[in-house]
């Protein structure tokens, strides 16, 4: 190799960045020990950006397209090295090329249950989880707030502080929408909406923008679970009165069949001689049940009209 092949040779006058990986969101073009030729050629493909820094100052900013760099380019950078005229000479700076393109599915969710005050249940915990998308809008403010002097930037050196950010925004925004959790399944698109409104200004302070944000499920305990699964069998029953009937004809059979004691089988037989009378009376007039009093003295139910307990025998007043 000729003295000047071995001169041309340090000089570097081809940038581009081909992406290997499809996490990264930044890379710094490799110029260490080199120098850039001007007029060398800077290639900035589709969904990339690239930015000159020198000394740790950023300087000019490129998006797609294919340049010949001069110092009629290079605006920033010409004041930074204050290069009076145009010249020919090679130059030394960090290229940092950035990925512009969408980074969809980044997945989110409470490590730890919230504890929110439903208007309905009153406080309880919940657990959330979802995914969100986002991608750089101003590489300039990523640079400053992320990258720093790293050489390749990934997604999860981000996702932590971003999912963080998620949680917490979201627990706000929950909490004070005074959404009960019974209606939180039908309001999960609304909820999800402005959870990424409320969410715009801390991805922008990292130069990011969120481009989605979805609330796949909303979810109490198993305890909380069963009592909601209760409440909504009680809804199915249209009379309560016929099932509390029902309720105490199932007690009453549970306790003629316990052969524990005469005492037991005392109280069951006044038990049953009282819901006996409340079933008959509830078979006339229409169905209407007569008034009914407690013995003062068992607590059986009896008939207001009645003047001995059917149970114990005790006079009524």
């Amino acid at each position: 190799m000729g003295f000047w092949e071995r001169v041309k040779s340090q000089f570097i006058d081809v940038i581009e960045w081909t992406e290997e990986a499809s996490d990264t969101l930044s890379y710094r073009f490799p110029t260490y020990a080199k120098e850039i030729q001007m007029g060398g050629q800077l290639t900035v493909r589709e969904t990339q950006s690239a930015l000159f820094v020198n000394e740790g100052k950023m300087a000019d900013l490129f998006t797609p397209g294919r340049y010949q760099l001069s110092t009629q380019n290079l605006p920033i950078l010409t004041t930074l090295r204050s290069w009076a005229y145009g010249f020919n000479s090679p130059f030394k700076s960090e290229v940092y090329f950035f990925n512009m393109r969408q980074f969809t599915n980044v997945k989110w969710g409470t490590s730890n249950p919230l504890t929110v005050r439903d208007p309905e249940i009153g406080p309880v915990r919940i657990r959330a989880f979802g995914n969100f998308a986002l991608k750089i809008n101003a590489p300039k403010i990523f640079f400053e707030k992320v990258v720093g002097t790293r050489e390749i930037t990934k997604l999860e050196d981000v996702a932590g502080q971003l999912r963080a950010n998620v949680v917490s925004g979201f627990s706000d925004l929950f909490a004070e929408s005074k959404i009960p959790f019974l209606d939180a399944a039908a309001n999960l698109k609304e909820t999800s909406e402005r959870c990424r409104a409320s969410l715009l200004g801390e991805f922008a302070a990292f130069g990011l923008g969120l481009d989605m944000f979805v609330i796949e499920n909303i979810s109490v305990p198993p305890e909380v679970e069963k009592m909601l699964d209760k409440r909504a069998a009680m809804g199915l029953v249209p009379d309560m009165q016929k099932y509390a009937q029902f309720q105490a004809a199932d007690a009453i059979k549970d306790a003629a069949q316990n052969t524990g004691g005469g005492a037991g089988a005392g109280v069951g037989l006044g038990a049953g001689i009282a819901m006996g009378q409340t079933m008959m009376d509830a078979m006339k007039g229409g169905g209407a049940p007569a008034p009914q009093n407690l013995c003062g003295k068992c607590q059986v139910s009896i008939l207001a009209t009645a003047k001995f307990c059917p149970n114990c025998g005790t006079p009524q007043a």
